[in-house]
């Protein structure tokens, strides 16, 4: 599996769900809106999962490939993924009109990610313990319109993943006014000293792993 992060919350997740001789299946991850100074990923996906994103949003016709739009709780199987959606809250959502967050939780190449989203409030306690140790967690660190920072590092304690892969914080040629990633890893206390272009990881490479972060350069 390989991960490469797009800034805020959009990754690009090329899996091979079906063993080592099949076709690649693309997943992509809330595309950034337009005005935020970065870019979608290229090319074509399988899935596109929206969090806190309507499936009519603007900017979403960047992804080619027609792909399947999962933007709501349920359980679904797409490409040969399966994936449950639970409801959340976002900052948005503190108005009853306004649309919630989804927390994706998917599994492929017998590896458990969890997405959170634009997730503003501590999911309930159903819900974390579906959660419990994943292999890979991804969470937002940035705060303002998602959860503080306290309530972040009691999360991932509480859910205690493998690894941890950082969104929604300030990196370079964001339009946006968000701290960068800094204090979540003062928090945390491991973050690594370096990034990297992009994360190839299998499940062996996850044995004996316990919290420990990943940070992802901005493609």
């Amino acid at each position: 599996m390989n991960i490469q992060y797009y800034g805020d919350y959009c990754f690009k997740i090329t899996t091979k769900p079906n063993g080592r001789a099949t076709e690649d299946v693309v997943i992509v991850t809330d595309v950034p809106d337009k005005g935020l100074g970065l870019r979608a990923p290229q090319g074509e996906a399988g899935i596109l999962l929206l969090s806190h994103q309507s499936p009519d949003a603007v900017g979403l016709e960047v992804i080619k490939g027609s792909p399947v739009k999962i933007f709501s709780p349920g359980e679904y199987s797409a490409r040969g993924i399966s994936i449950l959606g639970f409801p959340s809250v976002s900052k948005e959502s503190m108005s009853p009109k306004a649309a919630k967050n989804t927390i994706f939780l998917f599994e492929t190449e017998e590896m458990r990610l969890c997405f959170l989203g634009g997730l503003a409030g501590e999911p309930a306690a159903d819900v974390i313990e579906r959660l419990t140790g994943v292999d890979v967690l991804f969470i937002p660190v940035g705060g303002g319109d998602t959860l503080p920072i306290d309530v972040i590092d009691e999360l991932v304690r509480k859910i205690e993943p493998k690894t941890v892969i950082p969104m929604h914080y300030k990196i370079a040629g964001m339009t946006t006014a968000l701290p960068d990633e800094k204090s979540f890893c003062k928090v945390m206390g491991n973050c690594p000293r370096e990034t990297i272009a992009k994360w190839n990881v299998k499940k062996k490479d996850l044995e004996g792993k316990n919290m420990e972060i990943v940070l992802l350069a901005k493609n």
